[in-house]
């Protein structure tokens, strides 16, 4: 079975790794990041805004799969904070960009993540739809 990786036009190309990959119909994202077209982390500081931005990015990656957020089995939400009310204010997005699709999920504090002033991470396991 072979690993189709994928990158996503929409999302900047200043990235060392796939948006996604496709093993049969599965699929999955790398963590979608507050990134914008150039590659830069944006709204430093603010947890919502960058989960808002994350979710569009997220989308972008599903859809360069042949995917929605109909299609996620599972996703992952990290959040740079040890603050509960950060965590709650980023799940708040992720929660109302997937809608009545209430996929199993797993809502993470982590002391740091990959970007410099990057808050919000969102990953992802999506069966492609027949």
């Amino acid at each position: 079975m072979a690993v189709e990786l994928l990158r996503a036009p929409a999302l900047t190309e200043d990235v060392p790794y796939a948006y996604a990959a496709r093993v049969a119909e599965l699929v999955f994202t790398a963590g979608a990041c507050p990134l914008d077209d150039a590659g830069e982390v944006v709204h430093r500081g603010d947890v919502v805004a960058q989960a808002e931005v994350v979710m569009g990015n997220l989308v972008a990656a599903l859809e360069a799969a042949g995917c929605t957020l109909a299609d996620v089995a599972k996703s992952t939400v990290y959040v740079a904070s040890s603050e509960r009310t950060d965590l709650v204010a980023a799940w708040g997005v992720v929660r109302e960009a997937f809608g009545d699709h209430d996929a199993p999920s797993t809502l993470l504090g982590v002391a740091v993540l990959g970007y410099e002033g990057q808050l919000v991470e969102v990953d992802a396991v999506a069966a492609r739809p027949a």
